[in-house]
């Protein structure tokens, strides 16, 4: 019992540690971080393989919240229960609330000065391409066929012109895939899922015995 707890408290000061390492990297938000946390979590050290990553984005991303907190919460409880999605949160959050006090302590004093305009629009720039390489990266793991194509564009058309709320759009393709799915069952047609490697469900994910 006290090496169990050893261990999961050595994992909440990894999961600190590596998120208050991420955490700097919160300028244009969540999707902005989210390359960085890919890296850091798949790439570094493989406690997530790109598979539940897509799946781990989406839940974040369809979960009240931002995004990047959502993530860092998901990874923390997958690797240490509630104390690593505590260590987690605090690690992502933590950096943010100091930089933001300090930039808006640093933009109220020097708000008119040339050099700090000029910074910020180059923040601006690396900000779009960060997010422009998250969208990339959830694109190529989200849409698999036809169908998840024109359900992306549906989706970004009727975002920039009728304007509705994300939180209707999330729904609605909730029930359009599960419907389009259903119905290729019922004619007969196989999906280009069937051909994809497994991957865990949200389910089988938060569960505890997915974890050991």
């Amino acid at each position: 019992m006290r090496g169990e707890w050893k261990t999961k408290m050595k994992a909440c000061g990894e999961l600190l540690a590596v998120f208050t390492k991420i955490g700097p990297s919160t300028f244009g938000g969540g999707y902005a971080m989210m390359p960085v946390i890919e890296r850091e979590i798949v790439g570094k050290r493989q406690w997530l393989d790109e598979a539940e990553m897509a799946t781990m984005m989406s839940l974040a991303g369809s979960a009240p919240g931002g995004v990047a907190v959502n993530s860092a919460a998901f990874v923390g409880y997958r690797k240490a229960g509630i104390a690593g999605a505590i260590a987690s949160v605090a690690g992502i959050t933590l950096p943010a609330l100091v930089f933001v006090i300090a930039l808006s302590a640093a933009y109220m004093l020097y708000g008119s000065n040339p050099k700090l305009d000029a910074a910020m629009k180059g923040i601006h720039g690396a900000v779009i391409a960060l997010i422009v390489l998250a969208a990339y990266r959830m694109a190529k793991a989200a849409v698999i066929d036809k169908t998840t194509a024109g359900v992306a564009i549906a989706t970004v058309l009727l975002q920039v012109i009728l304007k509705i709320n994300p939180i209707y759009i999330i729904a609605a393709g909730l029930f359009a895939g599960m419907a389009i799915v259903k119905g290729k069952e019922l004619l007969g047609r196989r999906t280009n899922m069937d051909k994809m490697p497994s991957r865990p469900s949200p389910q089988e994910l938060f569960a505890p015995e997915y974890y050991i």
